[in-house]
């Protein structure tokens, strides 16, 4: 049997930059067999320890976050301007897990007996699938690999054919940092077929998949016969809605940027905008000053705010998401801005596009779109507001825009979200848990919940001996 070849293609040229050699059939056996084997020894292993590989490694990317950013922005499309901040703040992120693994990993005491011992300890559940993305590939793999090495499981990690340096960077810091040989491994592939062979192994003990919906309910069917917990963080439709009695150009700005950052490629982007009708038309004006400013562009140019796409489907989804609410009534209130009319000519240059007049008969406001789109609808109040905000397939975060924080309280507590802003968007906490509703997946990253799929509960029922 051929081995698959996975080249990846830079989202700024259209051109080829990086093959892999996908796993063999042999090879796909291995992975299993050798992270079981390691497992029996890291388990063992003191959390202590763990924490000391996990801080060198730490340390280890920290040091190369230039080459590291570099790479994101090559091969994903991001620009350099704001690619640093990732690997920053992956390395935040990892440092706040470390932090409170001690506490979230302790046993728990049971009832005090005379005579009896009884507490509750958290173990490892064995070696870890971890199927991650490309959009942020190092925030995302933090999520799931800090917390199984800490909680003594061994890993198997699948990244994204789009961004296949950002696993081999990771793998030789956690190498150089002295992770033992097996505990963490990792395969290139774009088939379906052998990840869904791995998937259905007996030894994989958890599977973590980040990416579409449909991908995740792929993975989960692979698992279905057999009992294994599958955590999925999936896609996601953000809604947010601005209140009338808001500071107009800031939620412009906030939203803005809510919505474009990352070209909009990200799970827990802005995808759509609920403005109060007293101030729909300031709103949108103020949206399109926001927007003359903005600059596309050259990647690697540190001037520019917004890179491409990353790749042609990509741009095809985005563009027929525009075309179908165009035919159905709303309207291109797109300001003009030279670098949004005249993109590199090479590459999948979407600019940002500021939809009015939208409503829910349009892709545009019911599919994840995952691209820099804005569109904005005009609502009556607080009631219709909240009602168009959960009429939505998926549930991954909301924002509510007000002076009024005690009634964007009161709102947020009606909101169908796992994470529900106020005044903020766009930004996963490292304390709170990160978690979709609906179809957005299911279990939770992040803060002390993050660790949970990460261990299994033993039970200790200790009787000192009768005499």
């Amino acid at each position: 049997m051929s081995v698959e070849v996975i080249t990846t293609i830079s989202p700024t040229t259209g051109e080829p930059i990086l093959t892999r050699n996908g796993i063999s059939a042999e090879e796909i056996q291995q992975l299993p067999e050798i992270a079981t084997q390691a497992f029996e020894t890291w388990r063992k292993t003191t959390l202590q320890e763990r924490k000391e590989i996990v801080k060198k490694a730490l340390a280890i990317l920290d040091q190369r976050t230039h080459e590291l950013a570099k790479e994101l922005t090559e091969q994903m499309g991001r620009p350099i301007a704001y690619t640093p901040k990732e690997i920053g703040t992956a390395i935040k992120r990892a440092e706040y897990l470390l932090k409170v693994s001690d506490e979230v990993l302790q046993d728990t005491p049971g009832e005090a007996e005379a005579g009896f011992k009884r507490f509750i300890r958290k173990v490892p559940v064995g070696p870890v699938l971890i199927i991650f993305a490309w959009n942020y590939p190092y925030l995302i793999l933090v999520n799931a690999l800090v917390p199984a090495l800490l909680s003594g499981n061994s890993v198997i990690l699948k990244p994204s054919p789009q961004t296949p340096t950002v696993v081999e960077q990771v793998a030789k810091a956690f190498e150089e940092a002295g992770l033992p040989h097996g505990v963490m491994q990792y395969f290139h592939s774009g088939s379906p077929t052998v990840i869904d062979s791995i998937v259905r192994d007996p030894r994989v003990a958890l599977v973590c998949f980040t990416g579409s919906v449909a991908g995740g309910l792929s993975v989960q069917r692979a698992a279905s016969d057999r009992v294994v917990n599958v955590g999925l963080e999936l896609g996601g439709k953000d809604p947010a809605y601005v209140r009338a009695d808001v500071d107009i150009a800031w939620a412009a700005e906030e939203i803005v940027d809510g919505a474009v950052f990352n070209s909009g490629q990200s799970c827990c982007s802005i995808e759509r905008v609920y403005v109060d009708e007293q101030i729909y038309d300031g709103f949108v004006a103020a949206v399109q000053t926001v927007l003359k400013g903005y600059r596309l562009g050259d990647p690697l140019d540190p001037t520019t705010h917004l890179g491409p796409v990353v790749s042609k489907r990509a741009r095809e989804t985005i563009e027929a998401h525009i075309r179908d609410a165009l035919d159905k009534g709303a309207v291109d209130a797109t300001p003009e801005n030279e670098t949004f009319t005249k993109p590199p000519e090479k590459g999948n240059f979407a600019p940002p596009t500021l939809l009015v007049h939208v409503n829910h008969d349009m892709q545009v406001m019911r599919d994840e779109t995952f691209g820099p789109v804005i569109p904005v609808m005009k609502v009556g109040g607080d009631e219709e507001a909240v009602r168009l905000m959960n009429d939505s397939e998926f549930g991954l975060t909301a924002s509510i825009w007000t002076k009024d924080t005690a009634r964007g309280y009161e709102l947020a507590e009606q909101v169908e979200a796992g994470t529900v802003f106020v005044n903020r968007c766009d930004y996963p906490s490292p304390d709170l848990a990160w978690t979709g509703w609906k179809n957005s997946g299911k279990g939770a990253t992040l803060s002390r919940y993050g660790f949970d799929q990460f261990v299994k509960l033993k039970s200790y029922h200790l009787k000192d001996y009768p005499k």
